[in-house]
């Protein structure tokens, strides 16, 4: 038995096929969905989606967005997503370096949150890669 997950951005479909498992990140911690799950609508929090496809583990780095699961469908809408895999490690690596020393320098609670913001996506995107190395 598999689950149909499809992930939308409003730019674009990431994903649209059946997978074995999902483990997704909510605002109140991560929760694994695999079929004939209870019906749920979640908010979707910065973080890892983590896909299996029969043996084999795939990561995705969202960027907030919310999820409805039922009826072994899963449909994940967020302001971002990149499959781990088309992610360059360098770079990611690079933009991270670039948010920790933004957050260093930030005065004043705006420049703060959005510091702290970019923080978090950069995790996620470096997260996504070593996830798969």
């Amino acid at each position: 038995m598999t689950l149909n997950l499809c992930v939308l951005t409003p730019n674009r479909i990431i994903w649209d096929s059946e997978v074995k498992e999902i483990i997704l990140s909510t605002n109140s911690g991560q929760i694994g969905v695999l079929p004939n799950h209870a019906p749920i609508a979640t908010a979707v929090d910065i973080g890892i989606l983590r896909i299996r496809l029969k043996d084999q583990w795939l990561t995705m780095a969202l960027m907030g967005g919310f999820a409805r699961i039922g009826n072994n469908e899963i449909t994940v809408l967020v302001n971002d997503a990149e499959k781990g895999s088309d992610i360059d490690s360098q770079e990611a690596q690079q933009t991270l370096e670039i948010a920790e020393a933004n957050l260093r320098k930030a005065e004043g609670k705006r420049q703060i949150i959005e510091a702290n913001l970019a923080l978090r996506r950069a995790r996620t995107r470096v997260e996504a890669v070593n996830a798969i190395s």
